[in-house]
């Protein structure tokens, strides 16, 4: 039996995903449009180890969700980091962004970590609905 709910799993693992890559998206497209000039020049402007950073945390959202898909344990940790990083930097903004970000990472954490049932337990259950 599953310990955790397999659908929300690969829901969860498929937001990152999307997060991740529409993220990068979002950065890379404009290179292609008639104002390329004026995005390379911005990004410039931002410096290479920002960029470096912001791309770096967007491919973790990728890989963490991929795996995470793929039941690797540590995808889990990796994207609680993730969301507890997004929850310190929404901490500089609005309370709502801030109430925001905790909201989603209790969902999130809750879902990823909480007790899995033990054996014992399942059985128990099993027992109670066959008497």
């Amino acid at each position: 039996m599953n310990h955790r709910p397999r659908l929300v799993v690969i829901v969860i693992g498929w937001l990152f995903i999307t997060v991740g890559a529409l993220g990068l998206l979002r950065d890379w497209l404009p290179l292609l449009t008639p104002q390329a000039a004026q995005h390379a020049a911005a990004f410039r402007a931002e410096g290479a180890p920002m960029l470096a950073l912001i791309w770096t945390v967007r491919g973790l959202a990728i890989v963490g969700g991929a795996f995470l898909i793929r039941g690797a344990p540590w995808a889990r940790w990796l994207l609680a980091g993730w969301m507890a990083f997004h929850v310190a930097l929404s901490a500089g903004h609005s309370f709502q962004a801030l109430a925001l970000h905790v909201l989603i990472f209790a969902g999130i954490a809750y879902v990823l970590f909480r007790p899995q049932p033990r054996a014992t337990d399942r059985a128990s259950a099993a027992d109670t609905h066959t008497s």
